[in-house]
């Protein structure tokens, strides 16, 4: 029986009580007068377990055999019925079972509080009606309300620099210095504007099924993951990893002599050898010469319903993707837009390390960010228009993130009113005037890091010829199927979606791709989405919150681990943080989970796949992970949920089966 045909069964049995259920069993169960021993003695009106254990299966209330005896157990604890002559538990073997109802007319079992004891009393349903969870996918906090009056930063703009030899190379595979459009075909199966994760994806899996494809990109193919994003921000933190672990070797018994130091010039060459390492796979050449794209470099724009105009050239698509993503937002800050500020677009191009930055935004990337400043040398502050940081994640995964930043010296701003911005001729030191829990004071610094946010790249595009609906804040408007206003455009990634990961730009494209060139009716709501934010501890998340949770009234249970009790963290040293799960009050299935630690981006793929296949929180349990690791923790909790379940009725039936035993 599959999971689904599970789920159909239980809720029909959903409020039926034991006295319909029963009936039902005694329709089909083979229920005679029976004869055992020698010699013969006879027993009246039994059924043989083997064979209930058979009819429970073939009727589909039971999944297998394990899961027949297990209902039969609790039947028999409820009082349906009972071996005929010793008092032990129901078995798939030749033994005799005889309705109490056939003893004694008797009554429906009872609860201890009188009511009738029913068939969600001993089964647990995957789904419970009023309560059914629909998607898996957790609210997060909506983009700002002013997003689409802060200006938007144009990475054509900010350019690329140095142009030493390895970003000379980035530039030559992502941005041809005289590349040459190829001539326009008739028509396209498939036009792309934007070549970030999603746009690439899309491209590369229509043309690889036989589509002919176009793909359009302004400034840079590989997108902002490449090169003003994932990459390079994490070539930067195993950097400042490295660093916190020579300043904290004399915890492990290393001693280092001197102080430590960090060569920032050094660290930014790693960066940018290593990005243009990576940038042949994103290269205009491999789409164009090894898969069969036309790419075209320059502004796209759509000039009707099935057109797009580039460089001069209209091209004619059955269907399309935009794909634009977004860039950094900047908020009207008074002063800000006359001072020297950074965003992630220009974070990169730096060469010397800012004796004191500051971070305007406490999300994922000004935290990964000011956490490795800080660790390069750098004294940073954090500023926060809230109480807190992190705003979309667990609270107490948030705190322990606060702490582990505060413990390398980066200073926190809460609850932040910004006055100002000042600077002179528009060069360093830049001066913020703000209102804080401290009250008003100036703070100077020698680089100011912008992180409040992504806009969606939407101007420009045409979007009004092509009749596709959107607006500056939220972006291009789309169904659950990827498919913009005109049904022959889709769109996907940071320009259409609130998720905005690499991740999701590349699965996105896998949807639009079954959905535009092949009539899928792919559900982006059906997607199981985690992340993970790469400070250190690491923060990683699948699933529903215990707020999403609260909000739908949805009865769940929580089960946590700490990696202070966890034999591979105490003996690493990382015992801060936790593996945090959360099922379906009544079962094992998984609605979300939280991990906090060092490695959580890794370990919180183990619970997307069972959370994908269906697996329960107690099939992991029985997973066999190696000793001593981490993952450990996810492998207790699941032992916890399998304590659970034995409450004071089921420990009465194994007492008594031990009894029986000895």
């Amino acid at each position: 029986m599959t999971q689904e045909e599970r789920m159909d069964v239980e809720a029909s049995f959903e409020d039926t009580d034991l006295e319909e259920l029963t009936a039902r069993l005694k329709r089909v169960f083979d229920i005679q007068d029976r004869k055992y021993g020698f010699p013969a003695k006879t027993y009246p009106k039994c059924f043989v377990g083997s064979e209930a254990v058979a009819q429970l299966v073939k009727e589909g209330i039971a999944i297998d055999e394990e899961d027949a005896v297990r209902i039969g157990n609790m039947m028999l604890n409820a009082g349906v019925f009972h071996h005929v002559l010793d008092e032990h538990s129901f078995k798939n073997e030749n033994l005799f079972y005889r309705f109490i109802s056939d003893e004694d007319h008797g009554t429906v079992a009872r609860k201890p509080d009188g009511s009738a004891v029913s068939w969600a009393d001993f089964i647990a349903p995957l789904t419970s009606g009023k309560d059914q969870v629909h998607t898996l996918q957790p609210q997060i906090p909506e983009r700002d309300p002013n997003l689409a009056s802060f200006s938007q930063v144009e990475l054509e703009a900010v350019g690329t620099s140095p142009l030493d030899e390895h970003n000379t190379k980035y530039l030559d595979l992502l941005h041809p210095k005289e590349w040459v459009d190829p001539k326009a075909k008739s028509s396209y199966n498939l036009v792309v504007i934007g070549a970030g994760a999603g746009g690439l994806v899309s491209a590369a899996g229509a043309a690889g099924v036989g589509a002919r494809v176009a793909l359009i990109e302004a400034h840079l193919l590989g997108g902002d993951c490449l090169t003003v994003g994932c990459v390079p921000s994490k070539a930067l933190l195993r950097c400042a990893k490295a660093a916190a672990a020579v300043r904290n070797a004399g915890e492990f018994g290393v001693n280092v002599s001197g102080n430590v130091s960090v060569d920032f010039g050094y660290v930014m060459e790693r960066m940018r050898r290593l990005r243009a390492t990576i940038a042949p796979v994103d290269s205009a050449q491999r789409y164009s010469e090894k898969l069969g794209v036309d790419v075209f470099i320059g502004k796209g724009r759509f000039t009707g319903k099935n057109t797009i105009e580039v460089n001069g050239q209209t091209l004619n698509f059955a269907k399309a993707v935009v794909a634009t993503g977004g860039t950094a937002a900047v908020p009207n800050i008074p002063g800000l837009k006359q001072a020297p500020y950074l965003t992630n677009a220009s974070i990169f191009n730096l060469t010397e390390l800012p004796a004191r930055l500051g971070v305007i935004g406490a999300g994922p990337i000004g935290l990964e960010l000011a956490q490795a400043f800080q660790r390069f040398g750098s004294q940073v502050t954090v500023f926060s228009r809230s109480d807190k940081i992190l705003p979309k994640e667990d609270p107490d995964a948030a705190k322990i993130v606060e702490n582990s930043l505060r413990s390398d010296g980066v200073t926190f701003a809460y609850n932040v009113n910004y006055k100002g911005v000042e600077s002179r001729g528009g060069k360093a030191p830049v001066s913020m005037v703000i209102e804080d829990d401290q009250g008003e004071r100036t703070l100077e610094f020698d680089a100011l890091l912008v992180a409040t946010g992504r806009k969606p790249t939407v101007k420009g595009l045409g979007l009004e010829d092509a009749g596709i609906e959107y607006d500056e804040r939220m972006g291009v408007k789309v169904n659950d199927r990827m498919q913009t206003t005109n049904p022959d455009v889709f769109a996907v990634g940071d320009v259409a979606s609130k998720y905005q990961f690499t991740h999701m730009s590349d699965f996105g494209a896998r949807l639009v791709i079954r959905n535009a060139l092949f009539f899928g009716r792919d559900k982006f709501s059906n997607f199981i989405i985690p992340w993970a934010t790469y400070t250190e501890p690491e923060v990683a998340h699948v699933g529903l919150y215990e707020k999403d949770l609260e909000e739908q009234n949805t009865e769940f249970a929580t089960f946590t681990r700490e990696f202070a009790d966890v034999d591979r963290g105490i003996v690493d040293g990382e015992t801060e943080g936790f593996v945090k799960i959360h099922v379906k009050k009544g079962s094992d299935q998984i609605l979300g989970a939280t991990i906090v630690g060092s490695h959580a981006g890794d370990m919180i793929s183990e619970i997307t796949v069972a959370m994908q296949a269906g697996m329960g929180l107690g099939k992991l349990a029985n997973v066999i992970h190696p000793y001593p690791t981490a993952a450990e923790a996810i492998r207790q909790c699941g032992d916890a949920y399998n304590r659970s379940r034995l409450t004071p009725t089921i420990k009465k039936v194994f007492n008594r089966l031990m009894a029986f035993k000895r």
